[in-house]
């Protein structure tokens, strides 16, 4: 999946057999992106898609962990934490993302009745099932589209687990900036809002329809 970049990447990629590549004709951004991934997934007959950020901050070694937990029809989405272990600061977590993440994931469980580690996990695995189900379509075309996502796997009625995985902080493990980060705590909120609204069944929306 190339989003419109200019580094050769999609050409190089073609040239290697059995290797499908697409290439969007302008930048979509992180969600764009991926919900083109998916979809593609999907289409192609994939039973299990697992998505992990290229930034190194996640390990590729709990893979085949994730995708036993769908593949023995245990789970339908596990997401990779790095909460779990207790080990963010001392891996490099910045102490304001250390702060905000866990105030914001307190937030989510009180809202979702969850008790998830984090909801802002760029390590998830899905199973065949919600992503041909799920309105993803809809969904933004920046970083708040990975907490839309597990809310309306919450919303369709599938469980969520959790794998404890080792991470890494770095300057150039992550671009999401203080400034990022906000925009992204407050689409977080609105989500968390629309969500709610439609379990009360005050007002349902294309991400979280009415099943009635």
């Amino acid at each position: 999946m190339d989003d419109a970049s200019q580094d050769g990447t999609a050409q190089l990629a073609s040239l290697s057999p059995g290797i499908l590549v697409h290439r969007h004709d302008r930048n979509r951004g992180y969600g764009g992106d991926q919900k083109t991934c998916y979809r593609l997934a999907a289409d192609q007959g994939a039973d299990i898609v697992i998505m992990v950020h290229p930034d190194y901050q996640y390990t590729p070694k709990l893979l085949p962990a994730m995708a036993a937990l769908i593949g023995n029809d245990l789970y339908h989405c596990v997401l990779g934490s790095s909460i779990l272990r207790g080990y963010e600061l001392q891996g490099g977590m910045p102490t304001w993302r250390y702060v905000s993440d866990h105030l914001l994931t307190l937030a989510k469980n009180l809202f979702n009745g969850t008790k998830l580690s984090e909801y802002h996990a760029g390590y998830r695995a899905c199973s065949r099932s919600p992503l041909k189900r799920l309105p993803i379509a809809g969904n933004a075309d920046d970083f708040v589209v990975d907490n839309q996502m597990r809310r309306q796997v919450l919303w369709f009625g599938y469980a969520i687990a959790e794998r404890s995985g080792a991470t890494g902080y770095f300057p150039d493990a992550s671009n999401m900036n203080l400034r990022r980060s906000v925009r992204y705590g407050i689409g977080r909120l609105i989500t968390s809002v629309e969500f709610i609204l439609a379990r009360w069944g005050v007002r349902y929306s294309d991400r979280f329809p009415s099943f009635t």
